[in-house]
């Protein structure tokens, strides 16, 4: 038996399973408990175009659910699009109480507790927002603004070099965080690197199966800012383990800098779905997108180690004084392996 609160817990903890294979959905999770209290059913939105979490948690209940109390993270949806509305599955299966942790920004998917109060439902808002609201936080910042969530994730030794004078930089950090950073864009639709990192480095940006190596797993679209072009044929991000978009400025157009429009880029990528984004290099790259106001978290992995010179992880964000420092909110610090990884959210202006 739980409570409604540990249900909410739990449903929070269940919708987190979906990061990564939802998008453009949001991750929602689900917990039904019957007229006595006891767990009946739980569901979490898996991917796009299956089924919700609340039909998912129905579906276990059956005639269990009569008479008993949904929890969701995320308020029941109103609309019909590849799915039914769960507002009206809640209330065919005769569900007495909702108790919904966010609203749902959405015009068109919002509107659903109103129709459960319409129905005689007794709704409740509000249960554990906050912590649902940070769950969900990437898709809820993409569909109020209109652009992907943007995370920029870097490397660096504790002088802040991200490759050596010589300009090797394989590897910065340990094996345990470069496996962390396959989990990170696991979480994610879209993984950006700039051009110049592609022509330094080669990487694959791909997400490897942590168990086992493998790719076998979900694979977020490999987006290359390269504003004139000079992606290589052969580039490893060319090949089949995943699709690639190799932005450029004649197609997207350009800045004044006749670099590629980051604005552009985002708001094609929220066309096409993307709702999360992790940029990973290069320096200059993450400078403009620093500068241009379009980065909402930092995820740093700082190694124990001291080069006293080469490339800085960060170059040119578009401050000339230290009155202009970007300022961050640090949210985690965690250590591993020997590194330490650190989050961090970007700070208003004027905050």
């Amino acid at each position: 038996m739980l409570t409604e609160d540990q249900a909410m817990a739990r449903a929070i903890a269940l919708a987190a399973r979906g990061l990564g294979t939802t998008s453009p959905n949001p991750i929602v999770g689900c917990v039904l408990l019957g007229a006595d209290g006891e767990v009946v059913g739980e569901g979490f939105h898996a991917y796009a175009g299956g089924p919700h979490a609340e039909i998912v948690a129905l579906a276990q209940a059956g005639d269990k659910a009569r008479g008993g109390t949904a929890v969701v993270t995320l308020e029941p949806c109103n609309h019909t699009g590849r799915t039914g509305p769960c507002a009206q599955a809640l209330i065919n299966a005769g569900v007495e109480r909702v108790v919904i942790a966010v609203d749902d920004p959405t015009p068109a998917a919002a509107g659903g507790a109103a129709t459960l109060r319409d129905a005689g439902v007794r709704v409740e808002t509000g249960a554990r927002r906050g912590e649902a609201e940070a769950g969900n936080v990437a898709w809820l910042t993409a569909v109020r603004r209109g652009r992907p969530y943007v995370t920029w994730k870097y490397a660096a030794t504790l002088d802040g070099r991200s490759a050596a004078a010589d300009s090797t930089s394989k590897w910065i950090t340990s094996e345990p965080a470069r496996t962390d950073v396959h989990r990170l864009r696991g979480t994610v639709d879209a993984v950006i690197a700039g051009v110049g990192t592609v022509l330094a480095d080669d990487p694959h940006l791909t997400v490897r199966d942590l168990r086992n190596g493998s790719l076998a797993v979900k694979q977020p679209l490999r987006v290359v800012v390269d504003s004139f072009g000079r992606t290589p044929g052969n580039a490893r991000v060319r090949d089949s383990a995943a699709e690639t978009w190799v932005a450029t400025a004649a197609a997207l157009g350009a800045g004044p800098d006749g670099r590629v429009d980051l604005t552009a880029l985002l708001a094609e990528l929220y066309s096409r779905g993307v709702r999360a984004a992790l940029l990973e290099g290069g320096p200059v790259l993450a400078g403009g997108f620093l500068a241009a106001g379009l980065i909402d978290r930092v995820v740093g992995y700082v190694a124990p180690k001291l080069l006293g010179a080469g490339r800085t992880a960060l170059v040119d964000a578009g401050v000339t004084t230290i009155a202009e420092a970007i300022e961050l909110d640090l949210d985690e610090v965690t250590q591993i392996g020997p590194d330490v990884r650190f989050t961090a959210t970007l700070r208003e202006k004027g905050h």
